[in-house]
């Protein structure tokens, strides 16, 4: 049997513990998971590119657990009623092969990017940090917003999205949750005041939300959005005047910000500060990137936290999915075929 959980469980499981409490958990989830990065297999995602969106497959493995996540990136779906991103995503046992879990992934994965960008923050913004500004306020705003409220206090918000009843819904939601929301009209007011500044938008496109005269010294940049080849958001100035953290180089260079880089440009991968290999922020005045493009190991990471959220409750729910003969030899037995009378 396999242990699932389905859209409704985690929503269960995320209102039974809070989702402030769940953030945090998989948050050190996650830096655990960092602090083991050699450990892990590492490849770029496997992406299926159409003219509107992306299918993709994430796989790793940390030798004794082996995971896999199926995502899309369709940002035409938001004009048909539909999600931008949906996935799941499975845990299985490297020793047997037999997977043991599968979980959606759609809620996950926002959780998941949230509580990967505030650990990157913690990291590598300034500890001063105070009010962060989020550009594009569609499905991932609210998680991220909360993420940095949860573990680094963020309670200034200051939003902005081209489409105004994103920005609206975004607020709403958010009322009552401890922040103090600034709605803002342009990208530039967004950013006024703004320690951090989070973009995430989705259309698959080279666009520039952020240009170089906009941003200044000491800010902390957590650029989400660019996540496939041909899409970015910041101007190339803004990333040769930053020092740029990434998650795995040879994805990254394909996918993120620093496509518009040469190849050979020096990035920091961020298991390295938190480890304490490498340098994060060296000074107050520096402009740090986050370069964030999603991991696998990130996947790896949240389905491990969600897994043990769910074994601890009495209604789980199990699945079929495996095949199990009394005699593993013996698989055609199971289709107990009678012959027809003659």
């Amino acid at each position: 049997m396999v242990q699932f959980v389905s859209v409704s469980k985690i929503l269960e499981l995320v209102n039974k513990h809070g989702i402030e409490n769940v953030l945090k958990g998989m948050t050190e989830y996650v830096e655990e998971d960092y602090r083991r990065w050699p450990l892990f297999d590492k490849t770029p995602r496997v992406a299926s590119h159409s003219k509107v969106g992306v299918i993709e497959l994430m796989p790793t493995s940390d030798g004794q657990l082996y995971s896999f996540k199926y995502v899309n990136g369709h940002p035409k779906n938001t004009k048909e009623g539909k999600q931008t991103v949906t996935a799941f995503g499975m845990l299985a046992d490297v020793d047997t092969g037999y997977p043991f879990f599968l979980s959606e992934m759609t809620v996950l994965t926002a959780l998941r990017t949230a509580a990967t960008s505030v650990m990157a923050a913690k990291h590598l913004a300034r500890p001063d940090s105070k009010t962060m500004a989020i550009i594009g306020n569609g499905a991932q705003s609210e998680f991220q917003a909360l993420a940095f409220k949860a573990v680094m206090g963020i309670t200034n918000l200051r939003l902005y999205d081209i489409d105004a009843e994103a920005t609206e819904k975004c607020a709403a939601n958010l009322d009552g949750k401890g922040f103090t929301i600034t709605i803002c009209r342009s990208s530039e007011e967004a950013i006024t005041g703004a320690d951090i500044i989070t973009t995430v938008t989705a259309d698959k496109q080279q666009a520039t939300i952020l240009t170089d005269n906009m941003v200044g010294a000491g800010v902390h940049i957590n650029a989400i959005g660019g996540d496939c080849p041909g899409k970015t958001e910041l101007h190339k100035d803004i990333l040769l005047r930053s020092k740029i953290f990434v998650e795995y180089p040879e994805q990254t260079r394909i996918e993120g910000e620093i496509q518009q880089l040469d190849d050979d440009y020096p990035v920091v991968e961020l298991w390295e500060v938190i480890t304490g290999t490498a340098q994060g922020r060296a000074t107050d005045r520096e402009i740090t990137l986050f370069d964030s493009v999603g991991f696998a190991i990130e996947d790896f990471s949240g389905l491990r936290y969600i897994y043990d959220l769910a074994k601890q409750e009495e209604d789980s729910q199990d699945l079929e999915m495996i095949a199990d003969p009394t005699d593993p030899r013996n698989l055609f037995g199971l289709l107990d075929i009678k012959e027809a009378a003659e």
